[in-house]
């Protein structure tokens, strides 16, 4: 399983600098990342994370077709601002998710750390949800959650995956500059709630 982990961590470092840099050949090579990342979770017993790695598969082929979509006017999608409102509600949904499956991981599986877990995932989806929209608020919600993920990752033995998570949160800094700069440049008004 080592291997799989190694090459599941090289393959992130990849995909989440490549994001930065708003390349979209971020999404597929993202998409690998996750693939095998659900081996390594349902054999960690992390149910919630292995869960999250299917659903990103998904959001990674959604991530990937907007970026290559555009706008409406297939014009390059930009770096914008997320207006309160839609924040708040966005985070409220990674709530109801938290709870939602913090309980159903409790008490139906064997699951290790079931709510941190299940919390992690509810607000990792929100997370990739305004990454796949190009919202700078992305990176702060990336970098309070790769936080967590590290000590979750070596409270249950996964050094090399939290090892990963550091190098995420150097890249989520990266990321959040970088985005910082490009939606300065377009001048954006925040996106209405």
């Amino acid at each position: 399983m080592l291997w799989i982990e190694a090459a599941a961590a090289l393959l992130g470092v990849l995909s989440v600098t490549l994001m930065a840099r708003q390349q979209p050949l971020a999404w597929p090579v993202g998409l690998a990342m996750v693939l095998l990342y659900i081996a390594v979770f349902q054999n960690a017993r992390l149910y919630s994370e292995m869960l999250l790695q299917m659903v990103y598969a998904v959001l990674q082929l959604y991530g990937w077709w907007c970026w290559r979509r555009g706008t409406p006017a297939r014009t390059a999608l930009a770096v914008t601002t997320l207006a309160w409102p839609r924040a708040a509600r966005d985070l409220l949904a990674g709530l109801l998710v938290t709870v939602a499956l913090g309980w159903l991981m409790s008490r139906h599986t064997n699951a290790q750390q079931p709510w941190l877990d299940a919390a992690l995932t509810g607000f990792s989806l929100v997370g990739q949800y305004w990454m796949a929209h190009k919202r700078l608020q992305c990176w702060p919600l990336w970098l309070v959650v790769d936080c967590v993920y590290v000590g979750m990752f070596l409270a249950v033995g996964l050094q090399l995956t939290a090892l990963l998570y550091l190098v995420f949160i150097a890249l989520a800094l990266y990321g959040w500059r970088q985005w910082h700069m490009a939606a300065r440049t377009t001048q954006r008004a925040p996106v209405p709630a």
